[in-house]
């Protein structure tokens, strides 16, 4: 009707528990685990900030190219232009494109959005108001 009882009873449907004694104290010591922490997290970071960085740097590269052309075109007699990533602005998040003229007045020339791209240029001459 019943089976024996001993002592690994709880452990007839896993064998490979059979004869497991639980230990008092942890397996790895605590200089060990804030060590090993700490390997995890600097490979992290080692594996995600380089991508961060390309990221960042193709994007700020791409809206220079870009405000350049945009200046070159729709602001023809600025002195200079400036691309920038702006958090808050008259023109939202993302990369702004200003003409920057002669006294250093700055105009917003385009919004390039949260990731810019190449020049979108129209093919007819735009009428200036």
């Amino acid at each position: 009707m019943g089976r024996a009882m001993h002592d690994d009873s709880q452990y007839d449907d896993e064998p490979e528990l059979a004869g497991y004694q639980p230990h008092e104290k942890p397996l790895r010591s605590p200089h060990l685990m804030t060590v090993m922490r700490v390997v995890v997290v600097l490979g992290l970071v080692g594996l995600v900030l380089p991508g961060i960085l390309v990221t960042l740097g193709t994007a700020n590269r791409t809206a220079q190219t870009t405000c350049a052309a945009y200046t070159n075109f729709f602001a023809p007699e600025a002195v200079s232009f400036s691309a920038r990533f702006e958090l808050v602005s008259a023109a939202g998040i993302g990369w702004n494109c200003y003409a920057v003229a002669f006294g250093g007045a700055e105009t917003l020339v385009k919004a390039m959005g949260l990731i810019p791209g190449g020049a979108r240029l129209p093919s007819a001459p735009v009428e200036n108001s």
